[in-house]
């Protein structure tokens, strides 16, 4: 049962049915986790096959102290989990976003149609380069969540 205010933010469309979810979710588990009680929770995306959080200003460190957490609710979610703070510059959410991995270098593609492209090298070195269906999974989550267009390449 949703508050009256609550219940018209749902009806309006500027919260989603999954933000709700997501939501109750994260406090039945607020007793294991007192951080919880001081996160901010802005937004919740379903992208490329992950459950994308977009969590206040600091509080995705929060989560990446306590990574119990994060396995919990994709695993009650049936998805990966990614924790992204909204408010942050382009080249910290890329960091967060390619998070395992060493980027190189960060350009913006100015093309003949007036759009961007974000255009990210990482070290392509060993066995730490993500899959393609991966990739297309975190490009994804970029364009949903930042409406960024990537294009990433490796450099050898």
């Amino acid at each position: 049962m949703l508050c009256s205010k609550c219940q018209a933010k749902l009806e309006s469309g500027e919260v989603s049915e999954k933000y709700m979810e997501v939501a109750k979710a994260l406090l039945e588990m607020e007793n294991q986790n007192q951080f919880l009680q001081k996160v901010r929770l802005d937004n919740v995306l379903d992208a490329g096959g992950f459950l994308v959080l977009v969590v206040g200003k600091g509080d995705a460190a929060k989560f990446n102290y306590e990574p119990r957490l994060t396995r919990d609710l994709g695993d009650r979610f049936n998805k990966r989990v990614l924790v992204i703070e909204s408010g942050t510059k382009d080249r910290q959410f890329l960091e967060e976003l390619f998070s395992n991995q060493h980027i190189v270098t960060i350009n913006i593609i100015w093309l003949p149609d007036g759009s961007t492209e974000t255009r990210v090298v990482l070290q392509g070195r060993g066995s730490r380069r993500l899959s393609k269906k991966r990739l297309h999974a975190l490009t994804s989550v970029a364009k949903s969540v930042r409406k960024m267009d990537l294009r990433v390449e490796y450099a050898y």
